[in-house]
């Protein structure tokens, strides 16, 4: 996934391929040694699928279709024509007034040519769809096929390792507090996260989206970040959800039990 770009597309630099490929062999590495250590470290959900996979999927789908759709300015062919084709359609629909497409279009200088700016407007396009497909994914996993009750009993520990549940106030109240606030976040950060940008140009040197593989890794980090907290928000708040029902059906076991 994170070689994708660096294969298809051309280099800004003699060594950007040796960089690209030194961070793939680090995810590998670090991806690696989470899962098959026994000891949590900071990856969520390891044991809780398929909130990760997921996740991969998403960011994968983002990383592999703006792939195409900045190759097809360089290389052309029927595929990457079609999702160009599909990413215009895509952004006749997002692209209004306020919109997050918007505000990421708006990132762009002001003689920006007009080919760069069609290319971010499909982009951001695209990467938002994925972005909505992928938190639909999961909305339909809890809600239709009950996660995370199919994969056994959910072991707070190794799932969510830097929730600590001895750390003062009731869990279910601090779990629908950080539930609600990911969620939150999550849905504000594809507005502040252009807005940022354009005020950080303001004191340091402009993110250059002229570069196709800046372009396409600036753009899943828009999409992806506010996706995975969002996901967060929504797993959480089920896990929450879950503990006030195992509350639930003890009372009344007990209440059953004394009577």
């Amino acid at each position: 996934m994170v070689l994708t770009p660096a294969l298809y597309l051309p280099t800004s630099t003699s060594n950007g391929t040796e960089i690209v490929v030194f961070l793939a062999i680090l995810a590998f590495i670090l991806t690696f040694s989470e899962y098959n250590s026994a000891f949590p470290s900071f990856i969520e959900f390891r044991d809780a699928p398929p909130v990760n996979r997921l996740r991969f999927v998403g960011l994968m789908s983002m990383v592999t279709f703006l792939t195409l759709i900045c190759k097809n300015a360089y290389a052309p062919s029927e595929l990457t024509g079609w999702f160009y084709s599909f990413g215009l359609m895509a952004a006749n629909v997002l692209d209004f007034p306020y919109s997050p497409v918007r505000l990421v279009v708006l990132i762009l200088p002001a003689d920006a040519g007009q080919s760069l700016v069609e290319l971010v407007r499909i982009s951001a396009s695209i990467a938002y769809v994925a972005a909505l497909v992928t938190i639909a994914s999961f909305a339909y996993a809890v809600k239709q096929r009950g996660w995370p009750t199919g994969n056994g009993a959910f072991n707070v520990w190794t799932n969510l390792p830097l929730f600590d549940p001895t750390k003062g106030g009731d869990v279910v109240t601090r779990l629908q507090r950080d539930g609600r606030l990911n969620i939150a976040i999550g849905a504000l950060l594809p507005f502040l996260i252009p807005a940022l940008i354009k005020l950080m140009a303001a004191f340091a040197t402009p993110i250059a989206l002229s570069n196709p593989q800046t372009l396409i890794w600036t753009l899943c980090a828009w999409a992806f970040l506010p996706t995975s907290m969002i996901m967060r928000g929504i797993a959480t708040l089920r896990i929450a959800g879950l503990i006030v029902e195992k509350r639930r059906a003890y009372s009344t076991t007990e209440s059953t039990q004394i009577a």
